[in-house]
């Protein structure tokens, strides 16, 4: 048996074939979050589609095309964005002019992000350490996934709209999630050569046909190809930015919360590209965690170009980069045209369609692998920094910032804490808490390293 290791890097394109296959697998796994925050805030969906492509396409440019990250819409914000267009201050006018408000305050973040970026540039890895050190961006980065837990499992049980919850309908749907999900892990480890690097979409089409089969076996509606009616080519609706201070003090905070978000993907991408390359026998460093500063840079551009057009705030996706590191293609090209893709999507009906009919219980089964594997590669940072874990400060970081952020998103209604008078966001509060901690513990103790020193 050949022991090759197959994968992209980030400077690699893989044949035209192999280039499509992997770009729809991207598209696979970013389209549910993505969707589901514009269900969730009010935004046009083709809209929020369109401007995750054009938002992806502006990061890998301005970053120099080294950074392999897709942008999707981000969690982080919803309970500012819906504050704005589901609130009663701004109930008297029309979704779409509450949409134009709330992209003002989402394109005013994106120079948070922008500051932060050129801060970081400027004073280097130093202060990445300092203030983010592998203790909190692990531990952010564990939260991430596992925050997603319920999601995926409450995916994994759902049946179609309009269908009486009964036992057996409830029973198919754990036939498909299942099925998609065991699938999908048997496709990832036994597979071997090209194949071995599409498991996910292998897993995706396993899980579509046991719909299609149930569907046909018991009429039980998992598969609907015609969720969204309309004509064969609908051009999304592009609203404009209306300046309002209110969303401005709403939204822009949260992007100082979302930076360690970035730091953790930045840092789980640097562990997974550089362990291939070097599995591969390839002689070259992809030095991508002190990308940071220009990560954050693209990423503050990515929020003012998707609000300009009327999309939501984004991040880099968590998904992604699970996808990523189960396929072992971090192909930057492969992003460039999963994003394109996108774009041509949420213009054509028919294909907005086909992605819509992805039942539920199929992206369950996904996400119950995906979610973890976000989780599992915050425990790869802590394990690859090599923190102390007997350091009495780093364990009260990193406990700090799991309860807080598990005990947050599993204990109050929409993941909010309730705090004085406000709700803040669980994953978002968790972050600054244990930033906050971290730099506290650290005062009078620079002879005190967060990490374990090699053994000579």
């Amino acid at each position: 048996m050949s022991n090759k290791v197959y994968g992209y890097l980030p400077d690699e394109t893989p044949k035209p074939l192999e280039l499509i296959f992997f770009a729809l697998q991207q598209i696979v796994v970013m389209f549910p979050a993505t969707v589901l925050v514009a269900l969730m805030t009010g935004f046009n969906v083709s809209t929020t589609i369109f401007a995750s492509g054009l938002a992806t396409l502006v990061f890998i440019f301005v970053t120099g095309r080294k950074i392999p990250l897709y942008y999707g819409s981000s969690f982080s914000y919803i309970t500012a964005i819906c504050s704005i267009t589901m609130g009663t201050t701004y109930q008297h006018l029309s979704m779409n002019e509450r949409i134009s408000i709330a992209q003002f305050g989402i394109m005013m973040s994106g120079f948070v992000s922008i500051i932060a970026g050129l801060i970081i540039r400027k004073y280097g890895k130093r202060l990445i350490d300092r203030v983010l050190p592998p203790s909190v961006t692990g531990s952010i980065a564990i939260i991430i996934g596992l925050s997603l837990a319920a999601s995926a499992m409450g995916n994994a049980i759902t049946i179609p709209k309009g269908m009486e919850a009964t036992g057996f309908a409830t029973n198919m749907a754990w036939v498909i999630s299942l099925v998609t999900l065991f699938s999908t892990i048997f496709y990832s480890v036994y597979l071997r050569g090209r194949l071995s690097q599409l498991p996910i979409l292998f897993g995706l089409l396993t899980g579509y046909l046991t719909a299609v089969v149930i569907h046909l076996a018991t009429g039980i509606p998992f598969i609907n190809l015609h969720t969204v009616p309309g004509a064969l080519l609908q051009l999304p609706i592009f609203t404009l930015p209306k300046p309002t201070w209110s969303a401005v003090l709403a939204i822009m905070p949260i992007a100082i919360a979302t930076i360690p978000e970035s730091t953790a993907h930045i840092f789980q991408l640097h562990i997974y590209v550089n362990d291939l390359a070097k599995k591969r026998g390839v002689n070259r460093y992809y030095d991508l965690e002190n990308r940071l500063g220009q990560n954050l840079i693209g990423d503050g551009i990515g929020d003012i170009v998707s609000s300009a057009i009327g999309g939501p705030a984004g991040t880099n996706y968590g998904e992604n980069i699970s996808a990523m590191a189960i396929s072992k293609v971090f192909s930057v090209n492969v992003l460039v045209l999963a994003a394109g893709i996108t774009m041509v999507i949420s213009s054509f009906t028919p294909l907005v369609n086909a992605v819509y009919s992805i039942p539920p219980a199929v992206i369950g089964g996904l996400s119950i692998y995906l979610f973890g594997v976000i989780a599992a590669q915050g425990i790869a940072i802590i394990i690859e920094k090599q923190v102390d874990m007997f350091s009495a400060r780093n364990l009260a970081v990193i406990a700090v910032i799991l309860i807080i952020g598990l005990g947050g998103t599993f204990q109050f209604p929409n993941s909010e804490i309730p705090i004085f008078g406000q709700k803040m966001p669980a994953i978002a509060t968790a972050a600054l808490v244990g930033i906050v901690l971290n730099l506290v513990l650290s005062l009078g103790r620079r002879g005190d390293p967060q990490v374990v020193a090699p053994e000579q």
